[in-house]
């Protein structure tokens, strides 16, 4: 058989996700913020909806509470009788019902346009002059810190350096990374730039007397005496314990630190207590700022004896059908172009606003079965979280456990104890000896008070936080609890002892 490329027709049987499917998956899983967006994106292309001020929302509470009003046939929030729809068909009632026919060709149009507005929706949207202008305005009146880099540079400009020795200084800097440490060797710029290592080392050391203190160290040794003598302390007892004892001292070996300097073992611990308030990242302060601002979704409020759980409904867009477009489906004179379009958007906006609806429904059934379970720890705190996972929670909701996945991503929770990611309480457990089980984040708070309360000259190993964790009815290895430790960032035992 010759090789190359042919056509072939096959027929094969394939589940494909409806648009509208698509769109109520992309709600649920949006976090508050990009739900506005996405909602924003759907009332400018959809023009028959509308949003509720929040104006509209107190007086709608206000009538609730009050009563309803005498109906007034001017009132925007009520349609005119004679305008109302059937449910079924999505039409004026005075108007003719479509024969299947019809109403099969519309169904497969608002498919068609389903399927080409999420199309439409993977391309950036075309924005006008004035928005374009104003949006670029924005950004360019944003205030950016400076990076560490950006300062060398300005500090260069200002040095005694000429020409020759500032294009020297502009590599050397661009070789040092966000932390202040230089990342490559003098023996690799030398052969990368054809620079004698001499000169190269010579402007090396006009930038170590930049701001911050240490900076264009190539080691950590090198870092911390560098701001000792800044500060002119290279005479000092830490200044020798960094000098002539780094590897002793990055394992706190304080009695070979005391022999080799002939002196007593609590002056040693007092030397390397200073050196502890050294930084040992000097660029540290120009790091951007990564501060993330999240708006809890769920909230559980204690009243009494219970917990009572809301979501977060003030920061989600209300939605409606617009009255205007009601009432044109209702002239005579429209004509069924007309008709056909305004029917078919309105039904992308209501299924819009059923999808918002469900999407906060379903947050809701999540955290009241979230609170249920975790009750003692709403009351209590971490150390009785519960171990519990994402198909329990599917199984009494009522939806599948993807479903839940999407829920609970992004999401965050305010309960008494703080705010959580959603997320935070599905972990799985370990079996105690009472048959109860207790949740793996427990455990590991367990863990991390053990070691807290230990005594710091006669450390706790891994072995004896088995033993006292068999004490209170939990049975793990010693490989978990080293796990545990590593992810709190605790050393081994030999490292933390303190003589």
């Amino acid at each position: 058989m010759s090789q190359g490329l042919h056509l072939s027709q096959k027929m094969s049987l394939s589940q494909v996700l409806a648009p509208q499917l698509q769109q109520s998956l992309a709600l649920l899983q949006a976090p508050t913020l990009e739900l506005k967006a996405l909602v924003e994106q759907e009332l400018q292309q959809n023009p028959v909806l509308e949003e509720i001020s929040a104006a509209e929302i107190e007086q709608s509470d206000k009538i609730r509470d009050d009563g309803p009003p005498a109906h007034d046939a001017s009132d925007p929030a009520e349609p005119p009788a004679d305008t109302k729809f059937d449910p079924a068909t999505e039409k004026p009632d005075k108007g003719p019902v479509d024969d299947f026919q019809a109403e099969f060709e519309k169904l497969t149009q608002m498919d068609q346009e389903w399927r080409d507005h999420f199309a439409a929706t993977n391309i950036p949207m075309r924005q006008s002059q004035e928005a374009e202008e104003r949006r670029q305005f924005m950004f360019d009146s944003l205030v950016a810190g400076t990076s560490l880099q950006e300062n060398l540079l300005e500090q260069m400009r200002f040095s005694d350096m000429d020409e020759d020795e500032r294009s020297i200084a502009e590599m050397i800097i661009g070789n040092i990374d966000d932390y202040g440490y230089l990342k490559a060797s003098i023996d690799e710029l030398a052969f990368s730039t054809n620079i004698p290592a001499d000169e190269i080392i010579e402007i090396l050391k006009v930038i170590q007397t930049f701001h911050p203190p240490g900076v264009g160290c190539r080691d950590l040794r090198e870092c911390l005496m560098l701001q000792l003598e800044r500060g002119g302390k290279d005479k000092t007892l830490e200044y020798k314990i960094i000098r002539d004892f780094m590897e002793a001292l990055s394992k706190r070996k304080l009695p070979e630190i005391a022999r080799g300097l002939g002196i007593g073992v609590d002056q040693a611990q007092e030397a390397v207590g200073r050196i502890s308030l050294l930084e040992p990242r000097p660029g540290r302060e120009y790091l951007p700022d990564n501060d993330r601002y999240i708006s809890p979704e769920v909230f559980v409020v204690k009243v009494g004896e219970d917990f009572v759980v809301t979501t977060n409904n003030e920061q989600i867009p209300h939605l409606r059908i617009s009255n205007t477009y009601k009432d044109l489906m209702g002239q005579a004179d429209a004509s069924s172009e007309v008709r056909d379009y305004i029917r078919d958007k309105i039904r992308a906006g209501k299924f819009l606003i059923k999808s918002l609806q469900q999407r906060q429904q379903t947050i809701l059934n999540i955290g009241n079965e979230i609170v249920k379970r975790q009750r003692e720890f709403m009351e209590k705190g971490v150390a009785h979280l519960r171990p519990m996972t994402m198909v329990q929670i599917a199984e009494v909701v009522g939806v599948h456990e993807t479903t839940v996945s999407r829920a609970v991503s992004n999401k965050y929770i305010q309960t008494p104890q703080g705010v959580f990611e959603m997320k935070y309480f599905f972990t799985s457990g370990i079996k105690t000896d009472s048959g109860n089980g207790v949740s793996n984040t427990s455990v590991k708070d367990m863990v991390s008070e053990m070691f807290k309360s230990e005594n710091s000259a006669k450390p706790l190993s891994d072995q004896e936080i088995v033993k006292m964790l068999k004490e209170k009815g939990i049975v793990i290895a010693r490989r978990t609890v080293a796990k545990y430790r590593d992810e709190l960032n605790i050393l081994p035992s030999n490292l933390r002892k303190v003589y």
